[in-house]
């Protein structure tokens, strides 16, 4: 008997222990255990590397079961490596992601704190298992429960760079209550692979969070490519790639709420194949702003309705009672190729019309040919828009053909 325990005892020495989370100094390295769960190694870095410290999640594959949650990250720099897979067991997801507040979203991993770098090395890979969300979603609306991605959260001064992400649950990314924050280099795809969309899958939603830059995007989603939300300033977007997406937005906003969005810059923009170009969305409001953005140097092909305003999006009634503000906003250089006859739908409230609107060097073209037409209603009539008839109040986002 004690000759098989011993032998018990060396055959257990002799089993490689994959996995696992080593903490030398002030540094943490993780190691992929290919089991079913490597969020706990994970964590266990953030909690023992992430203040004054580094973390290092290495080559190889990870499966993510539980939420990842951190927001006491300081002077931390983080590198990954890795390839993540958030595992499909959808029942606890639903249950057990993050609130984020706004419009009952949630998240599946949320960091914050201040001064930490986040790099992928053009490496890291967030792969969400989208496809059963898209599949059990069935083209429906925002799911409660389902969660976004990756979350910054009352994050200061952070760094994101070289991450990749393929069939994200939700959204991509969001910044909420967050400042000096800079994204570059991010790789994003949501795309289905059956006969259900994959439904509001936004690559970036920023929302009470200011001092923002972003550089250096490809996205493919299914909405929003970037997309500003309330009470956000301050925010350089440059050199995005949108497909099959919202491309440049501003909004929603207004929602239930008095919502401010200052000082926004889009510049270097491509669009492809999408439903907008460079536009603003709200919901009829009592007050709020939206001021000083500007679209530059904005090039697409085949988009549905590039140029487009309404202070009443989604239900297009008391489109005329809004009180949110438009005003100076500049697009410049747009050029590109619209899916219909109708370049611009610009339909301002008439309870607050729109100032200040300047557009200079626009060349949109239908791809069928044709002219384009310019619809605009309730704005400074020295726009510099040719303006070819008045925009409905209730003019859709989408449109199905030429107006």
């Amino acid at each position: 008997m004690a000759a098989f325990t011993l032998l018990q005892l060396l055959l257990l020495i002799a089993i490689p222990v994959f996995g696992a989370m080593n903490k030398t100094g002030s540094l943490c390295t993780v190691t992929p255990s290919g089991g079913k769960d490597d969020s706990t190694f994970i964590m266990d870095a953030f909690k023992q590397c992430g203040k004054n410290g580094q973390i290092e999640i290495t080559e190889g594959d990870y499966t993510i079961a539980k939420v990842m949650d951190y927001l006491n990250l300081e002077n931390c720099d983080i590198s990954i490596r890795g390839h993540l897979t958030w595992n499909d067991d959808i029942q606890y997801w639903l249950k057990n992601s993050i609130s984020v507040t706004y419009a009952q979203r949630s998240t599946a991993f949320r960091l914050g704190g201040t001064n930490v770098a986040i790099r992928g090395h053009g490496q890291a890979l967030f792969f969400g298992n989208g496809q059963k969300w898209y599949d059990q979603n069935r083209n429906n609306g925002n799911q409660a429960g389902r969660p976004i991605s990756f979350t910054l959260w009352k994050a200061n001064s952070f760094f994101v760079d070289g991450i990749t992400w393929r069939q994200p649950q939700f959204w991509h990314t969001f910044v909420a209550y967050s400042q000096n924050i800079t994204m570059t280099n991010l790789d994003m795809n949501a795309t289905s692979n059956s006969q259900w969309s994959t439904v509001n899958t936004d690559g970036f939603d920023s929302w009470n969070s200011k001092d923002i830059t972003i550089k250096n995007w490809v996205v493919t989603c299914g909405d929003d490519c970037i997309s500003i939300k309330g009470n956000s300033s301050n925010v350089y977007v440059k050199n995005v790639t949108c497909h099959e997406s919202g491309s440049a937005c501003i909004g929603s906003i207004g929602n239930n709420a008095i919502d401010y969005v200052d000082d926004v810059v889009f510049e270097d923009i491509t669009a492809i194949h999408s439903s907008n170009a460079a536009w603003i969305k709200t919901y009829p409001a009592s007050g709020g702003h939206v001021r000083n953005v500007t679209f530059r140097n904005v090039y697409f092909q085949d988009v549905n309705q590039p140029l487009y305003i309404s202070p009443c999006i989604y239900s297009y009634s008391n489109c005329d009672s809004s009180r949110l503000k438009i005003s100076d906003v500049l697009w410049e250089n747009i050029t590109g190729t619209s899916r219909y006859n109708v370049a611009a739908g610009i339909h301002c409230s008439s309870a607050a019309p729109c100032t200040g609107l300047k557009f200079k060097d626009i060349d949109i073209k239908p791809k069928n040919g044709g002219t384009p037409k310019f619809l605009c209603s309730n704005m400074n009539s020295d726009s510099g828009l040719p303006c070819t008839g008045s925009c409905p109040a209730s003019w859709k986002q989408q449109l199905n053909g030429n107006a």
